[in-house]
């Protein structure tokens, strides 16, 4: 039976971009999330829509269903002076604010003598990812949730506000 929208999946998850394990939560706490809110990569959400309760799977994801092509365009040179204090290094990220007020992540490509080169693309754009997924649970939203989008597990709980991070909304 294919998981429908709105249901509120639970999933244990294991990221690989080939041999290199990139992201897990394996042993933690699942990944709540409301299916058919594009709360996950798409690629992912399409390639567990048939699972089932218990079901584990290798689910490959191409870049184009993940975080996108690499976009050559994606770079910006910014003068060196705006990273005083910061010990760069290339290949390190850093986290910044963008226009609209939101975090944005950045990665150091190049450091030249009065400038740096970064990098808008996020880290795995252009990448085909396997994930190795294990369905913990499925079960109809409430109509807060299907509502709001907020699974219950992922609520701010008593004394916390939504800018703790504590709701999953990485803030």
């Amino acid at each position: 039976m294919a998981i429908e929208t709105n249901q509120v999946v639970s999933i244990e998850y294991e990221v690989r971009d080939g041999d290199k394990v990139v992201d897990s939560n394996v042993g933690q706490a699942p990944l709540v999330f409301m299916y058919g809110r594009e709360q996950i990569i798409p690629g992912l959400e399409k390639g567990i829509a048939k699972m089932e309760i218990g079901e584990k799977a290798d689910v490959l994801v191409k870049a184009a269903d993940a975080y996108g092509e690499y976009n050559e365009n994606a770079t910006q040179e910014v003068p060196k002076e705006q990273f005083a204090g910061i010990d760069l290094q290339e290949g390190m990220t850093l986290y910044g604010q963008g226009e609209d007020g939101g975090t944005v992540q950045v990665v150091v490509k190049e450091i030249k003598d009065d400038s740096v080169i970064i990098d808008f693309n996020h880290p795995l754009a252009g990448k085909d990812l396997m994930f190795s997924v294990t369905i913990n649970n499925i079960r109809e939203a409430t109509p807060e949730e299907a509502m709001t989008g907020v699974p219950a597990e992922n609520a701010p709980q008593e004394g916390e506000h939504c800018g703790s991070g504590s709701c999953g909304c990485g803030h």
